[in-house]
């Protein structure tokens, strides 16, 4: 079990940016996809973006695409997105998950997950 732990998160106003991170601890060596994922009050869960950890590969959903972008830090276990452009309906809690591979992460397979963090964005 991989355990997650998110920071970064917070308000800001339509158009400014916020940097996540999430820090990855535990039994790492099994999980090779690594990406965040949000929920809005009264919606479901959503992918957000993904990263191969070993090979660095990326998928992004359309909603953020060309305005947020994923990368790792392998030797500080760490995950980050970095949120540009930022917009209203961005407004959700945004967690960190880890899963075996990109295909797991981005299906209903197995995943660890942190606790989440809050980012809202003001009009």
């Amino acid at each position: 079990q991989v355990q997650l732990a998110e920071s970064g998160g917070g308000l800001v106003q339509a158009g400014g940016s916020l940097r996540l991170s999430c820090l990855l601890t535990g039994r790492t060596i099994w999980c090779d996809g690594v990406g965040w994922f949000r929920q809005a009050p009264g919606k479901e869960r959503d992918f957000v973006a993904g990263i191969s950890w070993s090979g660095g590969s990326t998928q992004y959903s359309d909603s953020v695409k060309g305005r947020f972008t994923i990368s790792r830090d392998i030797p500080k276990s760490t995950a980050y997105l970095q949120m540009n452009s930022l917009k209203p309906e961005d407004t959700a809690v945004y967690y960190c998950a880890a899963a075996a591979n990109m295909r797991a992460l981005v299906t209903t397979a197995r995943k660890d997950w942190g606790q989440g963090t809050q980012v809202t964005v003001s009009s």
